[in-house]
């Protein structure tokens, strides 16, 4: 039976509400790592930072879980320690500035900002790096060579390696943080260059991807979004996955 892991963002996640396994929480066989970035998976833990008991802001659980695992730096144990049959990564969650606060990184997610913990001490002096700088790209492409060398150097080396190439559909006027606008072309561009840097530096990987498929549904659970997809789109995702054993 495989155990799946995703290091990404709902458009990986989606594929299995699309089969409808997620209707009474994530299954077991499934761990989900989102709203992060390679530079900040890789990073100290956020000093001085303290978590709420209950998801602030209005929270679901899962996200806020993600976002304190972000703060915490604890995803990367967490991955290493469920031993994936097979890690699935998309980059679509590396859309956020970074912020770089007390000699850490952290993501600028919605979820940061939707918390409240953007005001707590500790992140209150941040400074911004824009993801489309040439220094985000730098500090990203170190990452992802700690990460090919993490995956080699751990149980993750028996996992099957599946990167989930995605791009973002034609919108207009698409927001990453409400009031802050993004170009959708210049995202595509850094995703295709993320995912050739990926690809070069990490052992053998398959690829899924559909890109006719990459339509956004006004009708999708999360809203209209250029990365939330039609449901022909999982359904063929799925295909490819089944085919390289998940799910079996």
């Amino acid at each position: 039976m495989s155990r799946v892991a995703i290091l990404g963002s709902c458009i990986s996640r989606d594929v299995w509400r699309f089969r409808g396994e997620m209707g009474a929480g994530a299954p077991t066989d499934l761990l989900y790592i989102s709203r992060t970035s390679l530079p900040s998976l890789f990073a100290t833990p956020l000093a001085g930072f303290r978590a709420a008991a209950r998801p602030p802001g209005g929270l679901r659980p899962q996200p806020h879980r993600a976002l304190v695992a972000d703060l915490r730096k604890t995803a990367l144990a967490s991955l290493v320690a469920f031993r994936p049959t097979h890690l699935i990564v998309d980059f679509i969650d590396e859309r956020f500035d970074l912020l770089s606060a007390g000699g850490t990184l952290v993501a600028d997610s919605w979820e940061l900002e939707a918390s409240g913990y953007r005001r707590q001490p500790a992140l209150r002096a941040a400074r911004p790096i824009p993801r489309l700088s040439a220094a985000c790209e730098r500090l990203w492409l170190e990452a992802a060579g700690e990460f090919a060398a993490l995956i080699r150097a751990t149980p993750l080396a028996g996992a099957s390696l599946i990167l989930h190439g995605a791009r973002w559909a034609a919108l207009a006027d698409v927001e990453i943080l409400p009031g802050v606008t993004a170009d959708t072309g210049a995202h595509n561009d850094l995703l295709a260059r993320y995912e050739a840097a990926f690809t070069a530096l990490m052992p053998p990987m398959a690829r899924v991807e559909a890109p006719d498929l990459r339509v956004a549904d006004p009708a999708h659970r999360w809203g209209l979004s250029p990365f939330h997809y039609g449901q022909d789109y999982y359904a063929e995702i799925w295909r490819q996955l089944a085919a390289l054993g998940v799910g079996g």
